[in-house]
């Protein structure tokens, strides 16, 4: 039986999305960002030396079409992408209104977003009353710090040492429909932090806030303070069945790297592996390996997004990408006869665009054991039908298979 491995390299994005005037940094539109041609263009001007030198080097990638994805979805330049594509790829195109996680890894997985997900739009004072009320209550505090749009490593050094004083959790937002409740895993407690966040969760998730994430970190005033592992994310649930609940329903077996079990709210998941991105191709590289006849093994590697996007590192995720790639080798040497192997995208974000949040993008479709060739541009959902065809699994979405 056929075996199928999925992995979202998170925020991968190749520009040209036709609807990128709608969504913002800031107040400026997205159009013209592009995370792959900008960081393509950067390092063959020199401009993408930290840690690395010279033009982008992918040259797995290349060779299953990404430079070709690239030119394809927005008609930019891809210096140092050059590579006539040996294997199946496209350009996936979002229909869900949002840019963000669940958006981009719920649509892959064959379901559309129906509704328009709920922000905090005020960068100070972010929250309303009543939800700041809701979280003392459940954290047996008096209030709460932050109140506020952050960068996740910034607040904890800014209020790390009030925190522990005080007792009180920091809680923050970004452009992403998101809450995030920062503590100490020692003097707060990890396992009272995650059942804070458990017990918003349903609050949240009914303003259509996509995710509750618990941010614990270590550390001391003297020390500095780091963020560990263990973060959880709390996800609103996919509104109908996706790919892992047709694999699953189906008999095969449906493995989650990465935080891909947080997303789904585990629905159609049988196991997590979690760590770094490190970790988490190590567990992939295993997975080709042991993964069962009939399965999926989903995969989301966040760093490229969490680390490099949203901090407008141009090297770092320049470095990210050659790392992955050389990853990307040695998957291709494991794959089996039969098996499946889609490297894709959520969303993008480009570290060269002014501002701090995601930006809309097409994405790329890399496909290795399936007839070379290419079907141009495609629906997200397509890809979720594709696999499932490739399976033998019955799709219900509204995808159409390209395979």
């Amino acid at each position: 039986m056929p075996r199928a491995f999925l992995a979202v390299i998170d925020s991968v994005g190749c520009g040209g999305a036709p609807d990128a005037d709608r969504f913002f940094n800031d107040a400026l539109p997205d159009t013209g960002a592009n995370t792959l041609a900008h960081i393509a263009q950067a390092c063959a001007a020199g401009r993408a030396e930290d840690g690395r030198s010279g033009p982008l080097k992918v040259p797995h990638m290349d060779a299953m079409g990404l430079g070709a994805a690239i030119r394809l979805a927005s008609g930019a330049l891809t210096p140092g992408l050059a590579a006539e594509p040996a294997g199946l790829w496209a350009v996936a195109q979002e229909e869900s209104r949002g840019k963000d996680t669940p958006s981009g890894h719920w649509e892959l997985a064959g379901v559309p977003v129906p509704w328009d997900w709920g922000y905090f739009t005020e960068k100070e004072n972010s929250f309303p009353p009543e939800l700041i009320a809701e979280v003392c209550r459940a954290a047996g505090t008096e209030g709460i710090l932050g109140n506020c749009h952050a960068s996740g490593t910034e607040i904890i050094n800014r209020l790390g040492a009030e925190h522990m004083q005080s007792g009180w959790p920091i809680c923050y937002t970004s452009a992403d429909s998101v809450f995030q409740i920062a503590a100490h895993e020692e003097s707060f407690g990890l396992a009272a932090l995650l059942d804070l966040c458990k017990a918003v969760a349903p609050t949240l998730h009914r303003m259509k806030i996509g995710r509750v994430i618990a941010r614990p970190f270590v550390g001391s005033v003297e020390a500095g303070f780091t963020r560990t592992g263990n973060r959880h994310d709390y996800a609103v649930a996919p509104p109908a069945p996706t790919l892992c609940d047709w694999v699953q329903g189906a008999g095969g077996k449906v493995h989650a790297v990465g935080k891909i079990g947080d997303i789904f709210s585990m629905q159609g998941i049988d196991d997590v592996a979690k760590g770094t991105d490190a970790q988490l191709m190590t567990a992939l590289e295993a997975l080709i390996d042991t993964a069962e006849e009939g399965s999926l093994t989903f995969a989301n590697f966040v760093e490229f997004d969490s680390l490099y996007g949203h901090r407008r590192d141009v090297s770092g995720y320049a470095r990210a990408l050659e790392w992955f790639d050389a990853g990307v080798g040695r998957m291709l040497d494991r794959l089996r006869p039969g098996d499946l192997l889609v490297i894709t995208a959520d969303h993008g974000n480009d570290p060269t665009w002014p501002g701090t949040d995601h930006t809309r993008e097409r994405v790329p479709v890399l496909v290795a054991g399936a007839a070379p060739g290419s079907p141009g541009i495609v629906a997200f959902a397509d890809v979720a039908a594709s696999i499932a065809a490739h399976l033998g699994v019955a799709a219900q979405g509204p995808g159409r298979r390209f395979l």
